[in-house]
């Protein structure tokens, strides 16, 4: 498995081309490349299929650490 940015440069396939193979929104696409969004089931299968690839051939997880996402919770000191 290999994040799908890898697989789109060996691939030599740019976002805009991703974007149009796939038939998604450009935000969508560049997030979830950048991992900073998991793709739902159905937007993996459009994605890989654009790619020539299998969904189980794209590692799909956050690349982002989690720790930068704001919230309020036990750690601000509020119940939740």
């Amino acid at each position: 498995m290999k994040p799908i940015a890898r697989i789109m440069e060996e691939a030599g396939i740019s976002v805009g081309q991703l974007v149009t193979a796939a038939g998604l929104d450009a935000k969508l696409v560049k997030a979830i490349v950048s991992g900073n969004y998991t793709a739902s089931p159905a937007q993996r299968q459009r994605l890989a299929a654009a790619l020539g690839v299998s969904t189980d051939d794209i590692s799909w997880g956050h690349t982002v650490p989690v720790q930068h996402i704001r919230g309020n919770g036990p750690q601000s000191g509020r119940s939740t």
